[in-house]
């Protein structure tokens, strides 16, 4: 039979069906029918039940629609499965991203015509019985996704001698409709429209397929193969190069907060980080002694610049062919815990990179190959010699380990915790993690994973070995929580206490500018944990190097960038990056790049309670002002601002002001334009000086000044300045009240670097701000947990023109001795 009459086929078989049940109803009720037409009646009724093109499951329906099976699943009133296969083939699949088990959703499950319906609270699906086409509706009716007619495609597959297929769906998308996410790349996009994207994991790109709309969805394709992300303004579509079947999720949400916390629902959750991943972290490849590590944190120490952190970067290990043994190997470490004992003495963290691959002299190169547990890619390094260029003649062997295998994780775990956190590292630079591949020759693709072909399963290689490190430090101890800085991600990586940074990027404007809707895009992908290297990894561009005047403000403007990112972290090759490089105090770049680091300590309590705010309701540190602009369309494209936290506006310099710079020309006033977004009044940071949304501005922005304006109605906590996060607590604070419009702020603390939180030992401090009353309402404190303070001191300001100015008041308008108890204050 024809498609296009199958549809018509089956309405006359439901018409007949309808009326062949109505006679017979008449029937028994006149009492009066031959036994013969009754049973040919009710062998026409089974029939026609036989011949339904669908059934009912627990979840939802499984559908046969022409050639193609289809299975649409609730996993709640939100979030919906979709999965496609060929009549005739079957498949079995545990996600390795999504962890979330089908809630019992109510459903409304109704046929009309060739159209199933499926409904919950939230929203409906509807699928065409006849081609096996979906769309998504909102609970009102409106369409908001739909698959185009016949978009789904199989085509035969020999993955490794294993049949299955290539799959690909696509979907209409409104001509006008802006969609955000699928991870991060470098090519400086904040609307992901009208391009084609080959999703495989790189250095300086982390893919993850999943887009949200600024209509109010997400959907996220559940594929780790290969995969090419298509756009027009015709038709979006995901192709795989492996799939047993086509697997996505849709998820419904008011706004792109909501669709947020449907993907980390579907995902996993985000735990809190320590409190002092938030300060300030110094590193450069490479510090080649462990002298030289402890010199650059007494340095910090000495200049009274605040750090909290040092990384120590790779061939601590000695040779290449020693490649990530997890131990310090090289001569030049000769006493390991004294290293890390003299890093904490000065109150600082250290961490250290690990990598994905293990060379041949290495305990754990040996035990891995034993089980077979390597896998046969070419990867970095690739010579045993350390000579630039590498010598090739003198192959590393160095090899990827299998990070799919479960057994090959613990093996990983087993040497990192035996060699380097049993001297009390503080947290795991996990480098490579996409991992680095070079060549990928057909058969790379071709090697057996513990989960099947590495070509089935390549995009997810991050999510895999972060994952393992986590999952084993945590079953270790909950005295310390798990932080991990990585090259790459996947869906549902958030879970695993990671933060990804761009990669090896290279420094320039443009390089920076880039950095932004990256990570913008990769916060809308549901992950918020992001950073990039201050100063860009690679200076190809400026061969004078710290030399080159615009490279000194390109390094300062960065900083800049850097203090309002959820890591500040400053990184590079080529030439070291720490502040005493770039002058003295009293020199614009040194004195611009320290104001920007204690002014990220400043920021401390307001960063942290946000911090909360991601785990506890799923919010985000880097917000695109899509988020909380959506009914500005000015702002739906905007790649170079964005908000951090929901209060601070941040406006990045990313050009050169001062490219005519000489003998003290940074005196001279440049401006930016900075756009307001529609909807609140903002505040200058820098001048208290209050402008109506909705509107470009200028902005002076000398070296040392960086756009940051402040939404009416905010509340910010003020911590005092610090060496390190820790230093001093939180017993006397400024609350700063930008007026305009009410505003709310919650106050978090706990511990600040164990699970105790899990358990309910954290505090809240609630404050409201009432602007037709102007009255500060301080609410009972909830909570406790050890080390609270019971007594504090808020210092309350509400600003203008004449005081809270920058990072210190002038004026404090009252101060308020707080014991825990519900507080009014009348200002």
């Amino acid at each position: 039979m024809k498609k296009q009459s199958i549809g018509s086929f089956r309405r006359c078989l439901n018409q007949i069906s309808g009326m062949a049940t109505e006679t017979m109803r008449r029937i028994v009720r006149s009492g009066q029918f031959p036994v013969k037409g009754l049973i040919i009646i009710f062998l026409f009724i089974s029939f026609s039940g036989v011949s339904q093109p669908f059934q009912k499951t627990e979840k939802g329906v499984v559908a046969h629609c022409n050639s193609v099976d289809v299975e649409i699943q609730f996993f709640s009133n939100s979030i919906v499965r979709v999965t496609k296969w060929p009549n005739g083939t079957s498949f079995t699949k545990e996600s390795l991203s999504v962890i979330k088990a089908p809630e019992k959703t109510a459903l409304r499950i109704q046929q009309d015509g060739n159209f199933l319906n499926l409904r919950s609270s939230r929203l409906m699906v509807q699928l065409n019985l006849d081609n096996g086409q979906v769309t998504f509706l909102s609970g009102n009716g409106d369409v908001m996704l739909s698959e185009s007619k016949s978009g789904a495609e199989f085509i035969d597959f020999d993955d490794a001698g294993v049949k299955t297929f290539s799959v690909s769906q696509s979907f209409n998308l409104d001509e006008e409709e802006a969609i955000y996410g699928l991870g991060f790349q470098q090519k400086g996009r904040m609307i992901q429209r009208n391009l084609v994207m080959n999703m495989i994991q790189n250095n300086t790109e982390s893919f993850v397929p999943f887009f949200q709309s600024v209509k109010g969805y997400g959907l996220f394709w559940d594929n780790y193969s290969p995969t090419t992300f298509s756009d027009s303004s015709n038709v979006t579509t995901f192709s795989s190069v492996v799939g047993d079947c086509i697997d996505y999720y849709y998820m419904a949400g008011a706004n792109a907060d909501a669709v947020i916390a449907q993907m980390r629902e579907l995902t996993g959750q985000v735990p809190m980080f320590p409190l002092w991943t938030y300060g300030y972290w110094q590193s450069k490849e490479r510090y080649k002694s462990q002298e030289e590590t402890v010199g650059i944190v007494r340095k910090y120490r000495e200049l009274g610049v605040p750090l909290d952190g040092i990384i120590q970067d790779w061939q601590y290990w000695g040779s290449n062919y020693l490649w990530n043994a997890m131990e310090f190997l090289d001569q030049e470490f000769p006493n390991p815990q004294k290293f890390v004992d003299d890093v904490h003495a000065l109150n600082a963290r250290m961490i250290i990179t690990i990598w994905s691959s293990f060379g041949p002299m290495t305990k754990q190169y040996r035990e891995l190959d034993a089980g077979g547990m390597l896998m046969n890619i070419s990867t970095w390094p690739q010579s045993g010699s350390t000579l630039w260029p590498p010598k090739l003649d003198y192959p590393s062997g160095v090899r990827v380990y299998d990070a799919y295998h479960p057994e090959a994780r613990d093996i990983y775990w087993k040497y990192l915790n035996d060699g380097l956190f049993s001297l009390g590292i503080d947290g795991w630079w996990m480098d490579s993690t996409e991992p680095d591949h070079f060549d990928w020759l057909p058969e790379d693709f071709d090697f057996k994973t513990y989960l099947g072909s590495f070509r089935r399963v390549r995009n997810a290689y991050p999510l895999m070995t972060v994952g393992g490190v986590y999952k084993n430090q945590r079953a270790v101890t909950s005295d310390k929580r798990v932080f991990i800085l990585t090259r790459s991600a996947f869906a549902g990586q958030q879970r695993y206490g990671a933060n990804t940074w761009t990669g090896d990027v290279i420094a320039s404007w443009e390089t920076l500018r880039n950095q932004i809707s990256a990570g913008l895009n990769f916060t809308l992908s549901g992950i918020p944990h992001w950073n990039s290297d201050i100063g860009g990894f690679f200076l190809w561009e400026f061969p004078e190097k710290l030399n080159d005047s615009e490279y000194r403000e390109l390094y300062a403007r960065w900083i800049q960038f850097g203090a309002f990112c959820p890591m500040m972290r400053s990184h590079g090759a080529e030439a070291p990056r720490e502040i005493f490089q770039f002058g003295t105090k009293g020199e614009h770049i040194y004195d611009a790049i320290e104001k920007y680091i204690n002014l990220r300590y400043r920021l401390l309590p307001y960063i942290y309670s946000t911090s909360w705010d991601v785990t506890a309701n799923q919010s985000s540190f880097m917000r695109a002002l899509m988020m909380d602009f959506a009914s500005d369309k000015n702002v739906w494209d905007i790649n170079n601002q964005y908000m951090f936290g929901k209060s601070i506006l941040v406006s990045p310099v990313t050009e050169a002001m001062y490219s005519d710079k000489v003998n003290g020309s940074f005196d001279k006033v440049k401006s930016s334009s900075v756009y307001l977004p529609e909807g609140a009044d903002w505040t200058d940071f820098w001048t208290g000086v209050r402008h109506r949304g909705g509107k470009t501005i200028s902005k002076e922005s000398p070296i040392d000044i960086m756009p940051l304006y402040i939404r009416a109605g905010s509340i910010l906590p003020i911590g005092p300045n610090v060496q390190y996060a820790s230093e001093k607590d939180w017993s006397s604070l400024e609350i700063r009240i930008y007026p305009g419009a009410n505003g709310e702020f919650t106050l978090y603390e706990d511990e600040n670097d164990n699970y105790n939180y899990e358990n309910g030992l954290y505090s809240q401090i609630h404050f409201t701000w009432n602007e037709s009353k102007k009255t500060l309402t301080i609410d009972a404190r909830k909570g406790s947990f050890s080390g609270m303070q019971n007594e504090r001191i808020f210092k309350v300001v509400v600003v203008d023109e004449s005081n809270g100015i920058g990072m210190d008041s002038h004026v404090i308008d009252k101060e308020v001795k707080y014991r825990g108890r519900k507080t009014v204050v009348k200002l």
